[in-house]
């Protein structure tokens, strides 16, 4: 199966030239403006030239610029047809009504595969550091009400002993935001080589995390911890859901744990 324009571009993103990068992000955030632009036109939206648009195509393999375009067409009306099919009372579309002005819009397709192997993992580790930290945590504290084997970084860095027992069948969280941070990086990296799924949330599918995760789910930019805890309650939510059973049980446990310690005063 040919990759997709998505999949190209992160896979050939690290070999590209600066002016080159400048003109895949350009293509990666506005899909719609690269299927139909001309060379010359995306390269002045991208601050290039014209040439190092044409460039770009041969970078990633192709054989011209329609090439490049073509294929940026095919991925775009695909997207707006999967747009289209949806239905206006999705439940998820009902949770992130209250956190719009925080959050990029959120791709369905991505949504729905963070949270399957959110669910059917043997583990899930949640990586978030420094500011990164507070969101990372509330996922964590969420998640473990859902499932078990919940794990999570520290503020400021990890254990490499924990990350010595992911599997591929575990799951990783990896929370990055600018200023990006090394640590972040890192999880994600040794998470790959043990062969687990990474899930990155950040802001641009072009960040260093982004690049190389298997799925990423992008968070709004304006407040960075409140766009962070946004998204996480929407992938609790989607959990939730497609895992009922499972959570509703973990639920009734807690409550009962809860009653018998006094937990909460009412």
């Amino acid at each position: 199966m040919n990759p997709s324009f998505q999949e190209l571009i992160k896979h050939k993103f690290p070999d590209l030239s600066r002016g080159q990068k400048k003109v895949a992000e350009f293509l990666v955030n506005f899909t719609e403006k690269g299927s139909l632009y001309t060379a010359g036109q995306i390269g002045k939206e991208a601050g290039v030239s014209e040439t190092t648009v044409i460039r770009l195509a041969y970078a990633l393999g192709l054989n011209g610029f329609s090439d490049l375009q073509e294929l940026m067409r095919k991925e775009w009306l695909s997207s707006a047809a999967e747009a289209a099919s949806k239905h206006a009372a999705d439940s998820a579309a009902e949770e992130k009504k209250p956190f719009s002005e925080w959050l990029s819009p959120v791709d369905e397709k991505e949504l729905s595969q963070a949270a399957d192997a959110l669910i059917k993992s043997d583990q899930v580790y949640i990586a978030g550091f420094r500011e990164s930290h507070t969101a990372a945590y509330w996922l964590y504290y969420k998640m473990n009400q859902l499932r078990n084997h919940v794990l999570l970084s520290f503020p400021t860095g990890f254990l490499l002993e924990t990350l010595c027992n992911l599997t591929s069948e575990s799951a990783v969280v990896v929370f990055s935001l600018p200023r990006y941070t090394k640590e972040a990086l890192e999880v994600a990296q040794q998470a790959k080589k043990q062969g687990a799924k990474v899930i990155a949330i950040t802001d641009r599918r072009l960040s260093p995390v982004g690049q190389i995760a298997d799925i990423t789910l992008l968070a709004g930019t304006t407040e960075h911890i409140l766009s962070l805890l946004a998204l996480s309650q929407i992938v609790i939510s989607s959990m939730q859901k497609r895992d009922e059973k499972t959570a509703g049980k973990r639920q009734e446990h807690l409550e009962k744990l809860y009653a018998e310690q006094n937990t909460f005063l009412e």
